[in-house]
């Protein structure tokens, strides 16, 4: 025969307070944690750049620490619009298991240009890592060694940029600060690659490049200015251009970035892994090789900042036209 309990006694009362317990501690005991199966990092640009370096170095620190695969998966150019890797983590599930190391244009140029699939609110932020240590810099023998001397300069003279690119954050930095100054290039230009030689050969008079790239001829070229948020320690006596052109500080930077939802251990963990790999003395080194400016700004840090890069990368699209 059937023993049933009253629902209305303390017995029945407590057999309830007991079940919710039981299956709150069988629940937690199932429940793995994060990562159960391979994570794949999407860098949308080839191999072999700092942003792929850094970023496979969170990878392989991810995996020896949990067991569990993770690669980087890199999505350059071809398909998808200009940000084919961040398509892709876009429409990724927001469950942790595709994690997109983003340069500052996929939150701020991708969603203000509008371009399909990115919004300000598509990813979110684990943490920003990697300033790329960007410079305008002139030849040796150039009669300018700072932004002011250039726009003297270039009020008598036609002067050549050299750049990666028209769209790219240092290259406009470097018109819009020319225009703060009251000059304009005589003309600009892209190259595939801009060291020593760009400068030796006459190509362009001045050019916005990475201190890795002139490294050789440091001693022999002038910096006018970083385009970094700080001053670069190989370059210690070169300032900013925010020192020199207020209201330009924005620099070119990199960080991971998960869509919108992602749950928050998943991201905690993430984070955790990431700021540790940055901040080791294998990625300082790194920094100290190349000139980058390698950190750790949190999930909140780093949404504050792109917020402020938004803004200003708005005013400077306003100013040259393309808004």
């Amino acid at each position: 025969m059937k023993r049933f309990v009253n629902p209305g006694t303390p017995a029945f009362a407590a057999a309830m307070t007991l079940a919710a317990v039981l299956a709150m501690t069988l629940t937690g005991t199932a429940r793995a944690e994060y990562p159960e199966k391979p994570v794949q990092f999407v860098v949308p640009w080839p191999p072999g750049d700092l942003e792929d370096v850094l970023t496979r170095m969170i990878a392989e620190e991810l995996q020896n620490e949990t067991g569990v695969a993770a690669a980087v998966v890199n999505k350059p150019g071809g398909g998808g619009g200009p940000f084919p890797g961040a398509a892709e983590v876009a429409r990724a599930p927001a469950d942790g298991y595709t994690v997109g190391s983003f340069v500052i244009g996929v939150p701020t140029v991708g969603a203000l240009l509008g371009i399909e699939g990115i919004a300000r609110d598509t990813f979110e932020p684990i943490g920003i890592f990697l300033t790329y240590p960007f410079v305008l810099a002139a030849a040796g023998d150039a009669p300018c060694s700072d932004m002011a001397e250039l726009a003297a300069h270039a009020k008598d003279s036609k002067v050549a940029l050299g750049h990666f690119g028209y769209g790219l954050v240092p290259t406009r930095v470097s018109i819009i600060a020319g225009m703060d100054l009251g000059f304009e290039f005589g003309s600009e230009a892209a190259f595939d690659m801009l060291d020593c030689n760009s400068l030796a050969s006459g190509d362009a008079d001045v050019i916005n490049t990475t201190v890795q790239l002139v490294l050789p001829c440091l001693d022999g070229i002038k910096p006018l200015a970083s385009i970094t948020g700080e001053r670069i320690p190989v370059l210690p006596d070169t300032p900013t251009m925010a020192e020199q052109v207020p209201g330009l500080d924005i620099s070119l930077w990199n960080g991971l970035f998960v869509p919108k939802g992602t749950p928050q251990a998943v991201k905690d963990k993430l984070a955790a892994v990431a700021e540790r790999v940055v901040m080791s003395e294998r990625a300082q080194k790194l920094s100290q090789e190349t000139g980058a400016l390698v950190y750790w700004q949190n999930a909140e840090q780093s949404a504050a900042r792109i917020d402020a890069d938004y803004a200003t990368i708005e005013e400077m699209f306003k100013r040259m036209g393309d808004l």
